[in-house]
């Protein structure tokens, strides 16, 4: 998952004329090329690091081992990248299509392992892995699966992801778990950090200059990492403990399973592939490519299979699940270019970036308040957009009915999660996370209130 939820009514949107300037079999001048890429490069690479970044903190992660795993998150983009574009087979879509760690993931990891340190890790990318089959398996009946994951349900599970996850946001603009045990959570200083990040990201994103806007996270950041560092917030000794290069080690911390985590996981990765299809869609009609027939559905099912292929190939390097970025698609449009082979340069920057520690140590180090200002930002869109897929929907009696159930359910486990604590441990462990039970009420009370529209 992008910052941006993908929007699932993209699908039914006509074929419209495009102005590119690359088409997608077009191959641009080298240098051409190398502008575009580093255009998408900005446009990714916070939404990349961030979920290893706030997973590391919720798990308590030392700074050496969260700079391993952002790290290994670009590896795992770069891979995804290059699949995607380069169409291996019946694997990838073949199109201008970027990859990267989904933030759909990290409230139900979160929620299940946070606090249990490196020794969790081995599970989660265990259950990643095995969990991945299911998306892969969705490629191949997605036209079945979507009459029972509608636009009306992908919109109660992207307002829940968002809902859920703004307590982790807020969490870190506080000053984090550290904070917490401390006691300097909620300071003056870690609020006026956070409000700072959040004010400039907000600022630029309104200046008309459309490279000011896309840079627009990575610059709010950049000012709220200055001012840490000018308040003594900051340690760049620690940076000499990362190494030279990092070299992958494929399952480096071991796997191992846990069912409940399993069926939470294989959850998020099914409405993933559903919103993966919408991605691809729109990608597809920007790039000027048909949205129906044979070389759709060969597009399509090619991208959603390598959706799944590419998380658990991020799983075996010891990084989470990925999924087809939506913010993307608008650079496309902003660039004129829509080539495939941009893809490839873009494949490169993050393989090669992941190749140095420097670079995820720099964000291992990042202040809590800073990486809280942007990510609250983050997914109260999420969240937004949630909301924006429900109300492209005709929201009747009925619909209503399954909105109520749904957020009743999910919203009452994250506020109240007591809740479950007379229920026997595998179901605590099931629907503790809100995502999860809201997800699974909205699919069940939309087949059952709505079966008979």
């Amino acid at each position: 998952m992008s910052i941006q939820p993908k929007e699932l009514d993209e699908t039914i949107l006509p074929i419209q004329k495009t102005d590119l300037i690359y088409r997608i079999e077009d191959r641009p001048p080298f240098k051409e090329a190398v502008f575009v890429a580093f255009q998408h490069l900005l446009a990714i690479f916070v939404a990349i690091i961030t979920p290893p970044l706030i997973i590391s903190r919720s798990l308590v992660l030392d700074k050496e081992t969260t700079a391993f795993l952002v790290s290994m998150a670009l590896l795992a983009s770069g891979i995804s990248t290059f699949v995607q574009c380069r169409r291996i087979g019946p694997v990838g879509s073949g199109l201008l299509c970027v990859q990267g760690t989904s933030f759909s993931f990290i409230g139900a990891l979160t929620a299940s392992f946070g606090g249990m340190g490196i020794a969790a890790l081995p599970t989660i990318f265990g259950v990643c892995i095995a969990a991945a089959p299911v998306e892969m398996v969705v490629s191949r009946i997605l036209k079945y699966t979507k009459k029972i994951i509608t636009p009306l349900v992908s919109g109660i599970v992207v307002t829940m992801i968002g809902l859920s996850l703004i307590k982790v946001g807020i969490t870190a603009c506080g000053g984090g778990y550290a904070a917490i045990e401390n006691g300097t959570f909620g300071s003056f200083r870690n609020l006026g950090l956070a409000l700072l990040v959040l004010v400039s990201i907000v600022i630029f994103n309104s200046f008309e200059n459309k490279y000011v806007r896309m840079c627009s996270i990575v610059l709010g950041l950049i000012i709220g990492y200055l001012a840490a560092f000018f308040n003594g917030m900051v340690d760049f000794s620690q940076l000499g403990e990362m190494g030279g290069m990092n070299v992958p080690v494929p399952f480096k911390y071991g796997l191992d399973f846990d069912i409940s985590a399993f069926i939470a996981i294989a959850l998020i990765y099914f409405i993933t592939s559903i919103e993966a299809l919408g991605d691809i869609t729109a990608n597809s009609m920007i790039g000027g490519e048909p949205i129906e027939g044979e070389k759709y559905t060969k597009r399509v099912q090619g991208g959603v299979l390598a959706d799944g292929l590419n998380s658990a190939i991020a799983g075996v390097f010891n990084s989470f699940p990925n999924s087809v970025f939506a913010q993307n698609n608008g650079l496309i449009q902003l660039t004129g270019v829509a080539s495939r082979y941009v893809g490839y340069y873009i494949a490169g920057f993050l393989v090669i970036l992941s190749a140095f520690p420097f670079v995820g140590g720099i964000f291992s180090i990042m202040p809590e308040p800073v990486l809280g200002g942007a990510t609250l930002l983050m997914f109260g869109t999420v969240a937004a957009s949630g909301v924006r897929i429900i109300a492209s929907q005709n929201i009747d009696r009925k619909a209503v009915l399954v909105l109520a159930v749904s957020f009743a359910c999910g919203l009452g486990v994250e506020l109240a999660p007591d809740i479950l604590s007379q229920m026997p441990a595998w179901v605590k462990s099931i629907f503790a996370s809100g995502i999860t039970t809201g997800g699974i009420a909205a699919i069940i009370a939309n087949t059952v209130i709505r079966i008979k529209e």
